[in-house]
């Protein structure tokens, strides 16, 4: 299921209902990624299957011929040589390597897999960040709109000389400075769009961005891409390490070779017979530097896994700086929604005193703006929260 199409970016918010809900990773839809970079995964992916096939294949060796033509003024001959020289028994060696070139493309494939999440989550942030900009913009057009109602109300009471002309003139200040904030934040979503156009194809207002659900720790660590990644490398250096042990060991070759002259201008020495040879060779090497290499590639391994401890201490620290972080919104949501019950009871009192011609309709405007903007700022930390959620997801394969 992708991303689903919409005339405009609709924002679905949803609260931390519980630390158990798990959302779909439906939501990180490659449809999002133009064409052209998608190819560039896809080519990716062809490429480590074709070295991973390579890789299994390495400890086959070639069947070898040569022709050889001897152009001398005594004789001249024609001679044609088929060879092979094949392992069959390297003390454990063969099975490593295969299972090596597994491993291998296991860790390129989980890599390749994080990149395209990067690139995924990089869109879905530039479409979160256009969102809240455009609720900023709204916020400012509203705060643009107090601006100019007590810019009028300063005009006024310093015609009437009830106020120094220097509350007009930071009045005007702080009209002036609205607009440019407010001309700032277009610029800044036109950017966001240009970015986005570099990741997609298509038009932001194409799709429509998920709701991310909060799920536990231990689902967090269970599908942690990163850490995945890391077991598929331990693996990789295990086999590594074994193959490295097994280069030094006992191995048994079957050789083959087969030879025939074409031609030996009348050559009584040389026969047109077919010649061949066959047998098994023990090979075992002796190389003062064979404790250093496998002990090396020992200590590359067990390193490895200590880089998995590390992460997971690492990805656990993200995982609850995430939490405090969602919580400290959270805070941030509670207190602008006492702030909005707060306007709600002063607006009341506002308007009766609006029609006891008490107050004016510039001083209920006022209010009724600054009440939009603050429930623009729910909205605002809604969007937030998902950012944060995001990130999470992104780790999550």
């Amino acid at each position: 299921m992708h991303l689903i199409k919409s005339n405009k970016v609709k924002l679905l918010l949803c609260s931390l209902i519980s630390l158990n809900l798990y959302a779909s990773n439906d939501a990180f839809d490659e449809k999002i990624i133009s064409d052209k970079r998608l190819k560039n995964f896809e080519l990716s992916h062809e490429q480590i299957q074709e070295d991973s096939s390579k890789l299994k294949k390495d400890w086959i060796n070639p069947i070898t011929y040569q022709y050889t033509k001897n152009l001398g003024e005594d004789y001249k001959t024609d001679r044609s040589v088929i060879s092979i020289n094949q392992p069959i028994f390297q003390s454990g060696g063969i099975y490593q390597a295969i299972k090596y070139a597994d491993s291998t493309y296991n860790y390129a494939t989980l890599n390749l897999e994080q990149q395209k999440k990067e690139l995924i989550k990089s869109a879905l942030n530039l479409l979160y960040s256009i969102e809240k900009t455009n609720l900023n913009i709204l916020k400012a057009k509203y705060t643009l709109e107090n601006a100019k109602i007590d810019v009028n109300r300063k005009k006024e009471q310093v015609l009437n000389g009830f106020l120094d002309a220097s509350f007009l003139d930071n009045a005007l200040l702080t009209l002036n400075s609205t607009k440019n904030s407010l001309v700032d934040l277009k610029y800044q979503k036109q950017e966001l769009i240009n970015n986005f156009n570099n990741i997609s194809s298509k038009e932001y207002t194409n799709f429509e961005l998920p709701t991310f659900k909060m799920f536990n720790e231990k689902e967090f660590l269970e599908n942690n891409l990163e850490l995945k990644k890391i077991e598929a490398d331990i693996n990789k250096k295990g086999n590594y390490s074994y193959m490295t042990m097994a280069k030094y060991l006992p191995s048994i070759n079957a050789f083959y070779t087969y030879s025939k002259y074409h031609e030996t201008d009348d050559n009584t020495k040389l026969s047109k017979e077919n010649d061949q040879t066959f047998g098994l060779t023990l090979n075992i090497p002796l190389d003062v530097r064979t404790f250093n290499d496998v002990q090396s590639k020992r200590i590359d391994y067990l390193k490895s896994k200590l880089d998995l401890e590390n992460s997971v201490d690492d990805e656990k620290t993200f995982f609850k700086t995430k939490l405090e972080k969602l919580a400290m919104i959270d805070e941030r949501l509670q207190i602008t929604k006492d702030d909005l019950e707060v306007y709600d009871s002063i607006l009341k009192i506002i308007n009766e005193e609006k029609e006891a011609q008490i107050k004016t309709q510039s001083d209920l405007d006022t209010l009724q703006n600054s009440q939009k903007i603050k429930s623009l700022d729910l909205k605002v930390y809604e969007i937030e929260k998902q950012l944060e959620l995001l990130e999470m997801y992104a780790k999550l394969q």
